[in-house]
């Protein structure tokens, strides 16, 4: 863990490069050649024009090395009876990860995506393999102080930045993030009511399943949180110090960088999503390189998959989090880019695309 001091730059992004638009026009010229009747893949056509668009080429290339990166925190709030689980939890399954018994690793194998798992504010040592960009253990209990100083929220977005990067760097063509800490869904659902401008009891839902008496305590401190967090809903910075935690702040950082790095992301559930929220504010426009791997049954991920405009690919009642509803959705996307590549055209497959009706002969006198 560094004690080193970053610079208020960390959260500074310039101005994207959006999708590129010529290569989405050919996109969806092509999908007019194919041979199938005009929009019959209903979703795979959107998906796969943007792809392409993303890609800038077409035909796009299926994704070669999507990645997933699982950040991984403990949250001060859980300690309040917000989660069915113990904090001690998050530690053991940062082991799990590590060793390939989580769903995600099942998932993202069968997908042919790698994963790794980072941890950020883990309340326990970890191995050094995962502890690099470590911020601090735990994060402040939100109902009743800061998560993290200000010193601590630009290292935790200057390390989300750094770990897309290096993915990048290492040859990432697609990135998707996904998150593992009991009680992160309760600072996930400050952000985005705060966000959102939305009451806690049309946002919070029952996370890793929690009873009525498990859920009353959740609103309450959500409801207190949300009163620390109003003031700051026009400063990013400031609403991830006072309501998120460092692998929330993280996640914003890897979010926003991934757009920088021109590379496309599947977002997963509802606190990747809080986190998507808070890095289409640090930097406009991040949201023309995402897409939604699914909708969580948790209300507040749908309240922030419509501000976001993103339709989700599945809707399967998932909601583990760790990435896996948006590595679920892997596959359909690639079939979605391979359709668009490798489908033959009418005139390459000798088959016509006249859709105008035979007309009868006309009768002779």
């Amino acid at each position: 863990m560094t004690s080193e001091s970053v610079s208020p730059s960390a959260a500074h992004f310039d101005p994207l490069i959006p999708p590129d638009g010529e290569a989405r026009e050919q996109a969806q010229a092509r999908q007019l050649l194919l041979t199938k009747p005009a929009g019959s893949l209903g979703r795979l056509e959107e998906l796969s024009v943007w792809a392409a668009a993303c890609q800038g080429e077409c035909p796009p290339h299926v994704f070669a090395r999507p990645r997933v990166v699982v950040f991984a925190g403990d949250h001060g709030i859980a300690r309040s009876g917000v989660s069915a689980y113990p904090p001690e939890v998050t530690a053991q399954m940062v082991a799990n990860f590590r060793d390939g018994g989580a769903a995600v690793n099942v998932l993202a194998s069968l997908a042919g995506a790698g994963v790794r798992v980072v941890d950020l504010a883990v309340d326990a040592d970890t191995d050094p393999s995962v502890s690099a960009h470590k911020i601090r253990r735990s994060s402040g209990s939100i109902d009743r102080e800061d998560a993290l100083t200000h010193e601590e929220t630009l290292r935790a977005i200057a390390a989300g930045r750094a770990i897309a990067d290096e993915e990048v760097d290492a040859g990432a063509d697609l990135l998707i993030a996904g998150e593992m800490g009991i009680g992160n869904t309760t600072p996930a659902t400050v952000l985005i009511a705060a966000l959102t401008d939305t009451e806690p009891v049309a946002a919070v839902g029952r996370g890793t399943g929690i009873d009525d008496a498990g859920w009353i305590r959740k609103t309450a401190a959500i409801r207190d949180a949300l009163r620390r967090a109003r003031p700051h809903v026009r400063d990013a910075v400031g609403l991830l110090r006072t309501v998120s935690g460092a692998d929330l702040a993280a996640m914003a950082g890897f979010l926003a960088q991934a757009t920088v790095r021109r590379t496309p992301v599947i977002i997963d559930g509802l606190v990747v999503t809080a986190s998507a929220l808070v890095a289409e504010e640090l930097a406009p426009g991040a949201r023309e390189w995402w897409v939604a791997g699914h909708r969580s049954t948790e209300p507040a991920h749908t309240i922030a998959l419509r501000r976001l405009g993103l339709d989700p690919i599945l809707g399967l009642d998932m909601r583990l989090g760790e990435g896996s509803g948006a590595v679920a959705a892997l596959p359909v996307l690639q079939g979605a880019v391979a359709t668009l590549a490798r489908m033959a055209t009418f005139g390459q497959a000798g088959v016509s695309n006249n859709t105008e009706p035979k007309s009868e002969p006309a009768e002779s006198d």
